[in-house]
């Protein structure tokens, strides 16, 4: 049987059917109607996880069934001395970034619920590995990409018999032109901003690192922020975690946005005329030069989707969000590929937060520190 969904900001239920919406009627966005959760302190040891299952290892934790998978999950985790922290290897997915997680989840409730055709849209990594699971489910896709995406971005998601369709305009025209798709009766909306079921996918990066590391967490986990479906993802893992028995804390979640595209930080550091996104409101109306962030095109979300349940995630975690800015994801970008690490640029993003918070001190000396690489340097050729 497939889960039902429901707002948490009005209460509406919506069962679950091919004509299911993509968001509540009150606007807000949809979640699981009965979260899934195994028995308080039931962990098993975690070698006698069946890792051949890949994320689907951890079934009792998801909503969904796997009926469309790649064999995805259990990423490396491996140390990075050079930055005294833990490196999760999400680039090594099928596709090549994290986005795999909400992929499988999301064409495996579309073909369980018998969807003929799905839309999305994408700046190329949810496109590309929501084309790929499609491809596996037997199901078309229409995939609304900005009109200068990267080529081999709308390569992947050209051989895999998807069809790409080009907008011009930011970012958020893309998902504009997207949405009036989704109003179409006749498609399902596989979005990874909005569906429930991605999110579902993305909680088992946080099922992974504890089970890697003997049902413990570490103290923080550094991840890049867009629409945050990595981040809310993580949070609502390690939440359910802790709620069922298996770890006794969640790690404090540190956000790292790009500048120029960065309203949570500037929200959460309203007072701080340093941070480059409120320098870059007071300059507006002026020719100062501000900070900006143009290569991490993958996380240029000024408005995102679940923008309220991201602070409650910020707040619950004791974690933060801060902008930062191109020159640092280059040099960053720069220190991971001479690392041996071949990593697309919004993975930088994340290496270069930690570096920022570690100056702030908000991540301390000796601190225990994960964080996910979400894609390859592959994307960016």
């Amino acid at each position: 049987m497939v889960a039902d969904l429901y707002c948490r900001d009005c209460g509406r239920t919506y069962a679950a059917s091919p004509d299911e919406p993509w968001r509540c009627d009150c606007g807000h966005p949809l979640d699981y109607a009965e979260p899934s959760l195994p028995d308080r302190g039931s962990a098993p040891a975690p070698k006698a996880l069946d890792r051949d299952l890949g994320l689907w290892a951890f079934q009792s934790f998801l909503p969904e069934a796997p009926l469309v998978t790649l064999g995805e999950g259990f990423t490396p985790l491996v140390e990075a001395d050079d930055w005294d922290a833990q490196f999760k290897l999400e680039y090594l997915f099928p596709s090549g970034s994290f986005k795999d997680r909400g992929a499988t989840t999301t064409l495996s409730r579309a073909a369980a619920l018998g969807v003929d055709t799905v839309v999305e849209d994408s700046s190329g990594n949810a496109g590309a590995a929501i084309a790929t699971y499609a491809a596996r489910a037997g199901i078309d896709a229409d995939v609304y990409v900005p009109d200068d995406v990267k080529q081999s971005k709308l390569v992947a998601i050209q051989r895999t018999g998807a069809r790409p369709i080009r907008i011009e305009g930011d970012r958020e025209a893309v998902t504009a032109a997207c949405l009036d798709a989704a109003d179409d009766e006749d498609v399902w909306y596989a979005s990874h901003a909005w569906n429930p079921a991605f999110y579902a996918g993305t909680a088992t990066l946080a099922y992974e690192i504890a089970a890697q590391r003997d049902w413990s967490v570490p103290d923080a986990v550094v991840l890049p922020l867009g629409h945050g479906t990595l981040f809310l993802g993580a949070y609502r893992g390690f939440r359910a975690l802790r709620e069922a028995g298996y770890t006794d804390r969640i790690p404090r979640l540190l956000a790292g946005q790009a500048a120029g595209y960065a309203p949570i930080a500037a929200e959460l550091h309203a007072d701080d005329e340093d941070e480059p996104d409120n320098r870059l409101t007071t300059a507006l109306e002026s020719s100062e030069d501000v900070p900006s962030n143009e290569i991490a095109d993958g996380i240029q979300i000024t408005e995102p989707a679940r923008e309220q349940q991201l602070f409650d995630a910020i707040a619950d975690s004791g974690g933060d969000a801060i902008a930062i800015d191109g020159d640092a994801v280059e040099g960053e970008l720069d220190r991971l590929h001479r690392a041996g690490f071949y990593v697309e640029p919004t993975s930088a993003v994340a290496t270069a937060a930690l570096r920022e918070y570690r100056s702030r001190g908000v991540v301390a000396p000796g601190d225990d520190v994960v964080v996910p690489l979400t894609g390859s340097g592959m994307k960016t050729l």
